[in-house]
């Protein structure tokens, strides 16, 4: 499998480097999702037989207050590159996120369960995967969360560098979702991307998370206690945490139809989050 891949230095892109050593690698200076026009040049005049988006706007807050950026890298350029590659007949992934719901309940999100970001990013999200659908093609959007890695600024890092200079930490505890390894993203979206390559599989959005479901504060002691740290984790509400951008209580995601249409399983994070830690040193 040929794959042209946009981003470089995200925490999935990387762990699509490390998986997908052929691959041709895409940073912003060589393709910039602000000038989407470009985006679809490369997927034009590209040999590969699979295109994949790890490139994004990933400012939650910053969204807030530059939301034309954020609306024209996440919502206007994943369509325009949708379109090149199904101009191309090579299928499309795109990585999306749970932040096109509004939370609420405490049910898990099915693939099909009506939308409703709570800010700008969340908005600008969901409008990529409005112009993906309408692009037509083979692809697939694959909305994940709360992502993690031995690479960039992430929970798990921040955690790691806290619990070892404070004895008790305050972590929000009333948000739950499932931690997701960037690892596993990327292997989620390799195997996508092979079957549709085979013209196998369906086009379609696709919910992908780590298990089992947990709060922010639950997180942090799994952390903590596999990097043998003593840190004490008090639970504490979102609204103790105040941020520009309001985040989603409920992030859990149904992952069934991915399971049943590609064969890809939920991973757990706690064994992915050993792997990480290891890759880390910490363990």
């Amino acid at each position: 499998m040929k794959a042209l891949v946009f981003g470089s230095a995200g925490q999935v892109a990387q762990e699509l480097r490390l998986r997908l050593p052929g691959a041709v690698f895409l940073s912003r200076a060589e393709a910039d999702l602000r000038t989407p026009e470009t985006c679809a040049a490369a997927i034009a005049t590209s040999d590969a037989d699979v295109v994949v988006n790890a490139a994004a706007f990933t400012g939650v807050d910053q969204a807030e207050s530059d939301e034309a950026t954020a609306r024209l890298v996440n919502g206007t350029a994943p369509g325009v590159m949708a379109r090149a590659a199904a101009a191309r007949g090579i299928p499309f992934l795109h990585v999306s996120t749970d932040y096109v719901f509004d939370g609420t309940g405490s049910a898990p999100w099915h693939p099909d369960d009506e939308t409703g970001p709570l800010g700008a990013y969340g908005r600008s999200k969901l409008a990529g995967e409005h112009g993906i659908h309408a692009a037509g093609g083979r692809f697939a959007i694959l909305r994940t969360s709360w992502v993690f890695s031995a690479h960039g600024t992430n929970f798990v890092k921040t955690m790691l560098r806290l619990g070892k200079t404070r004895d008790t930490l305050a972590v929000v505890a009333d948000q739950i979702g499932g931690p997701t390894a960037a690892g596993d993203v990327a292997s989620a979206l390799i195997e996508m991307g092979r079957l549709l390559s085979l013209g196998l599989g369906a086009p379609g959005t696709y919910h992908f998370a780590g298990a089992p479901d947990v709060s922010w504060a639950a997180f942090a002691r799994g952390i903590f206690h596999q990097a043998g740290l003593q840190t004490q984790v008090t639970d504490i509400p979102a609204a103790a945490y105040p941020a520009p951008a309001r985040r989603p209580q409920n992030s859990r995601l149904d992952c069934s139809t991915t399971e049943t249409v590609f064969g890809v399983l939920r991973p757990d994070w706690r064994k992915s989050l050993t792997n990480v830690l290891k890759d880390l040193g910490e363990i």
